[in-house]
């Protein structure tokens, strides 16, 4: 099901720097980046601060520019959500077509910029990672599917990688555990703001699991998701890539999240989803910073 374009506000003002800003979706990025970085960082060996920096900018650029294209395609639910509303295609503020041709400009740039400072690998799985996010999440996925988050939360599992490979040259089993840790907390991020946003999804038509399979049955699948979670963030000290500082700090922060899972499917409120909305934000967000903090791979660079 799809909404017709007619929500959208006719006419198109003046754009200004803001709106373009604002086509990146800022907010999502800077996790896109952190989780980036850090894995950039608890890579074995060493890159020039020169590059290492060009290849954070280019997992920025490339999730600035997925989610341009996101905005363009997704412009008439936008319209109907209020939590999407005030953005610049909804708004009248930039037309579709230039912010379509605003993010295949940016991921041809982010991939090619990527590929000829630092390696051909790292370019190759941000291209992965935005062809991924487009194709497969928003274009395939999104609007057919409940397992739409389940399988395209693989998107945003990808900074890790990249910054991982940038360093390295190649994949090995340490950045698909980080990529792992992102594609099992994705779920219960997401659902639990589903679980409060239910009625919006519903009208613009996107069968996310809180309007397919009820309220709660998405409650008992962050609960599970919550529960695998916890051990998958401790391999990393496991395999001997964090220390014991991770460890401890990931056994509290997985006790807690679980703790608010829980509390979503027991008291059966918004108030509960909504904080646990919020703290996985800052649980992912801490993960990463205590691996980078305590990270120790043992390995020579």
């Amino acid at each position: 099901m799809t909404v017709d374009s007619a929500y959208i506000r006719p006419g198109i003002a003046e754009s200004g720097a803001s709106d373009y800003v604002a086509l990146l979706k800022p907010r999502v990025m800077s996790l896109v980046v952190f989780t980036g970085l850090a894995g950039l960082l608890a890579a074995p060996g060493a890159l020039h601060p020169v590059l290492a920096g060009i290849a954070v900018l280019c997992i920025a650029i490339g999730a600035g520019a997925s989610g341009a294209i996101n905005m363009w395609y997704d412009a008439d639910i936008d319209a109907v959500m209020r939590r999407t509303r005030a953005r610049p295609i909804p708004r009248g503020r930039i037309a579709r077509g230039d912010a379509l041709g605003f993010g295949v400009t940016l991921a041809v740039a982010s991939v090619a910029l990527m590929g000829l400072a630092v390696n051909i690998p790292a370019a190759a799985i941000l291209a992965v990672a935005i062809a991924f996010y487009v194709f497969v999440y928003t274009i395939w996925l999104k609007r057919r599917t409940p397992q739409n988050i389940v399988i395209g939360g693989a998107a945003g599992a990808f900074p890790p990688l990249i910054g991982w490979v940038a360093v390295t040259g190649g994949v090995s089993v340490e950045p698909l555990i980080l990529f792992a840790i992102i594609f099992f907390w994705t779920p219960p991020h997401f659902w639990a703001l589903a679980l409060y946003r239910s009625e919006e999804y519903a009208r613009a038509g996107i069968p996310m699991l809180p309007v397919v399979a009820g309220l709660e049955e998405t409650r008992r699948r962050i609960l599970l998701y919550s529960a695998v979670l916890p051990p998958v963030t401790l391999m990393p000290a496991m395999l001997g890539f964090a220390g014991p500082v991770y460890a401890v700090g990931a056994v509290v922060l997985g006790a807690l999240f679980l703790a608010g899972a829980i509390r979503v499917r027991t008291a059966r409120d918004e108030v509960s989803a909504r904080r646990l909305f919020g703290f996985s934000i800052v649980y992912l967000f801490s993960i990463f910073a205590l691996l980078v903090i305590d990270g120790s791979t043992g390995l020579p660079g």
